[in-house]
């Protein structure tokens, strides 16, 4: 890799919540490599709240979201769209575009394009199309344009079925996250108004404890204790350079 690409990460996610669950673990062992973090959400999640005003949950689910960014170090930042009503929109474009500009990241993680939530999915498309424009001088913002374009990889949806549950989607790689899923667990453990939310909306009697599941459910896969796992974009107009997996070398599988 003889590109220059900034230690830097930036995972932008719909909702708060949604880098804990699916990449805290990439996050921690990016962090413990020396890369600054930056967590972005698509919208602060206001209508995961039980019992409570939208406007109410937003202000909760904000200080979640940045108790956990920086119980390991990093930012967060909301990018204001509305939860459960997320489009792809010339003005949610323009504020990711500024945002990875200001950030300046070497690595963006978000959702997969066939997500099975629809808020990941219109996430994913805003972030690859604004990961590429984040280098064309043209585009009306103030940040200057980034030297590079970023690389670009997404993490894995809930299971690893297509969105309607069906044919098992296969990742690039795994990534081993036993010795930091506790850290893992703390991350998630900020989120407290979640556990009412997926015990109504997916009937999770312990979200956290499910998540954990989860990622064990995934390292069985590879013979290891718990894992995450990843796809790298890999499609025109990207970088192919595997700069996550060589970073993470000694947890790639």
């Amino acid at each position: 890799m003889n590109q220059k690409y900034e230690k830097t990460l930036l995972v932008i996610n719909a909702h708060p919540d949604d880098a804990e669950a699916f990449s805290a673990g990439a996050l921690v062992l990016f962090r413990q490599a020396g890369y600054r973090i930056a967590i972005a959400t698509m919208t602060a999640g206001g209508m995961g709240g039980i019992h409570s005003t939208e406007a109410a949950t937003i202000a909760e689910r904000e200080i979640e979201a940045r108790q956990a960014a920086e119980s390991i170090g990093a930012e967060y930042t909301c990018l204001g769209g509305r939860d459960g009503f997320l489009f792809d929109t010339e003005e949610l474009r323009m504020k990711t575009i500024r945002l990875i500009r200001s950030v300046k990241p070497g690595i963006i993680v978000t959702h997969l394009p066939f997500d099975y939530h629809s808020d990941h999915r219109v996430t994913s498309n805003i972030v690859e199309v604004s990961a590429m424009m984040s280098t064309l001088p043209n585009v009306p913002v103030a940040e200057e344009p980034l030297d590079i374009t970023p690389l670009l990889y997404h993490s894995a949806p809930l299971g690893l079925s297509d969105p309607l549950g069906g044919a098992t989607i296969k990742p690039h790689f795994y990534l081993d996250i036993s010795t930091v899923i506790e850290t893992k667990m703390q991350m998630l453990s900020h989120h407290h108004t979640q556990i009412e939310l997926m015990r109504v909306m997916h009937k999770m009697d312990d979200f956290f404890t499910e998540m954990k599941i989860k990622n064990k459910e995934l390292g069985a896969m590879v013979g290891v204790e718990y894992a995450e796992c990843y796809w790298q974009h890999l499609g025109g107009g990207f970088q192919k350079d595997p700069l996550f997996q060589t970073v993470l070398s000694n947890y790639i599988l």
